[in-house]
């Protein structure tokens, strides 16, 4: 029989490896989908410039990465490249497209 102190470990084992993975497929995503963007088309829908946001998404992304080992998914970058990846693709994707008149991405 297992004791509860060892599910307990391979519960939360499990559960920060799905944590881990949905940060690093919402990163990749964000990051992905702004390479190919227009640079002026970031001020015109008033947000920061296309440096920025692949600035802030691709450093966390590795940094994610890197530190996983040491902090776990919930780390203090991790939940950064999960807030930045979520603003971008909930906020700055759609006035991108709304701006490209929805062809593209």
């Amino acid at each position: 029989m297992v004791s509860s102190a060892a599910f307990a470990f391979v519960a939360r084992s499990y559960i920060d490896l799905v944590i881990f993975f949905f940060a690093m497929i919402l990163q990749a995503v964000a990051f992905v989908h702004c390479v190919p963007q227009r640079s002026d088309a970031f001020p015109a829908i008033g947000t920061l410039p296309k440096g920025a946001w692949l600035a802030i998404i691709g450093v966390c992304l590795l940094l994610t990465l890197l530190t996983r080992r040491a902090f776990g998914p919930l780390g203090l970058f991790s939940l950064i490249g999960i807030a930045a990846s979520a603003i971008y693709m909930l906020d700055v994707r759609p006035g991108l497209r709304d701006l490209s008149d929805g062809k593209g991405f």
